[in-house]
């Protein structure tokens, strides 16, 4: 059955799958297309320092004033000014609008794991289903939509950049750099500069990107049901204090699942930073040229999102662990092989086989990491989705920060010692969990106090207090 909470799962997710058709397709471009002095992983680095930096106060205030839909959309404008700075990227256009878009980041994911993780505990009520097997479907739901950007995102790069008449074959010489082998800085400057498409390119597929960011803002306005639009007037009426608010994501951090969880959440970052940040480079751009990046990159949205909404599905039947485990299996063994792996262009289908295989563990990472926190902490979602999305960039952040300073070698062994440590943190929290599990809540303070208990809808798509 269609319910009106799927319908409104389905019109995020279209949303998402426009804006980040076009956010991702520039970001796995970044550590390429502007690699001169470490512009682009530079402007990474910052962006989701912005995040980290925003998250700790800004998504619970604008979600509980707003609500979860027009932070969405207020968000998604955030996306637009960074595809603009990026058709004439400099240190003065990019550090700007990565910063904005950072600010646009924290606020737009908390929104949305807000809004779904509210629409799968209405419906389980309704239903009279578990609430994580709800919610996990519909994050699953997302993430499949989502992901798939990926795929659209980087076949329009490699399309538009594909019609370089310019292309040339990379020189034995720099294939011997290419990898993990070398440190990588003189990969970064000799793959991407020598081959950076002719600039017309780039307006056309940075204009591409700018109309999808827009189309996203005007589907999301126009077709997604303002959930918590009671639940916001009446915040606006009877205010937290700003410091209360504003304390709201440190004072989570008591909780010690939290805390044990932060390995974990770190390691999302790192890992998704990995194939924009180092792969693309060190590996396709320098062995196959620029204009690979995309069809590559494609390979890993596909399965991303065709695991995504597998994941989804298997959850319920496998558990959390066993997932995880399956994730930490694969990223491990393609830690190891990318450690000896010379990249050729003789070898093209590895270079589809790493991102396929990283794009299966990221989809179980990225959809379960999310409905985790969700399931451990129904009574403060905001803070917890932000504290989330702010370990989860601090990450990023981490990553992109010593991308130009250290080997490539020496960043493959970090993220595998972050890895291993989140596998032994994580398990404490699931076992815990197991033992005890956390008590079926409510919505809390932030949904409406004076309804009855059985009261799911009022017809209009406003959620009233419900039971797990």
């Amino acid at each position: 059955m269609f319910s009106r909470n799927l319908k409104n799962v389905l019109v995020v997710s279209v949303g998402f799958l426009f804006l980040f058709t076009a956010n991702g397709g520039l970001q796995n471009l970044q550590s390429s297309l502007n690699a001169e002095q470490g512009m682009g992983v530079a402007s990474l680095s910052v962006g989701y320092a912005s995040i980290i930096v925003s998250a700790m106060f800004l998504p619970p205030i604008m979600i509980k004033n707003l609500g979860c839909k027009w932070t969405i959309v207020v968000s998604m404008a955030c996306y637009v000014a960074y595809s603009i700075g990026n058709l004439y990227p400099g240190w003065y256009t990019l550090i700007p609008a990565s910063i904005i878009v950072g600010i646009g980041g924290s606020t737009l994911w908390s929104a949305k794991c807000t809004y779904l993780t509210i629409s799968g505990n209405a419906q389980a009520a309704k239903e009279g289903k578990k609430a994580s097997d709800v919610i996990n479907h519909y994050f699953g739901i997302f993430f499949f939509m989502f992901q798939s950007a990926g795929v659209w995102g980087n076949l329009m790069s490699s399309l538009i950049f594909g019609q370089d008449t310019a292309i040339a074959d990379i020189p034995e010489e720099e294939l011997l750099m290419c990898g993990a082998a070398d440190c990588g800085l003189s990969v970064s400057n000799s793959s991407s500069s020598g081959t950076r498409p002719p600039q017309r390119l780039i307006f056309t597929l940075v204009g591409c990107y700018i109309g999808l960011n827009v189309l996203a803002m005007i589907i999301v306005a126009v077709f997604l049901d303002n959930i918590d639009r009671e639940q916001t007037r009446q915040f606006r009426g009877n205010r937290e204090p700003f410091l209360q608010t504003f304390l709201a994501t440190f004072r989570l951090l008591k909780d010690w699942r939290l805390v044990a969880l932060i390995p974990l959440t770190l390691y999302s970052g790192f890992e998704q930073s990995f194939l924009p940040g180092e792969y693309t480079k060190n590996y396709v751009a320098c062995a196959l040229g620029i204009h690979f990046i995309g069809f590559v990159m494609m390979c890993s949205g596909a399965t991303n999102a065709l695991c995504s909404f597998i994941v989804g599905r298997l959850s319920q039947y496998m558990g959390r662990p066993a997932l995880f485990s399956l994730a930490a299996v694969t990223n491990i063994s393609c830690i190891i092989g990318l450690l000896y792996w010379k990249p050729n262009p003789d070898q093209l289908v590895v270079f589809f086989v790493f991102p396929a295989l990283w794009g299966m563990a990221d989809a179980i990472w990225q959809t379960q990491i999310v409905s985790l926190y969700g399931v451990l902490f129904p009574q403060d979602k905001e803070a917890a989705f932000a504290n989330n999305r702010m370990w989860d960039s601090l990450g990023f952040v981490i990553a992109f920060a010593y991308s130009t300073f250290i080997c490539l070698e020496i960043k493959l062994y970090i993220m595998l010692a972050v890895l291993l440590l989140a596998m032994v943190t994580y398990p404490l929290v699931e076992f815990h969990e197991h033992r005890h599990p956390t008590p079926p809540g409510t919505e809390g303070d932030y949904l409406s106090q004076n309804k009855d208990q059985d009261e799911i809808t009022d017809g209009k798509g406003v959620i009233c207090k419900t039971q797990m």
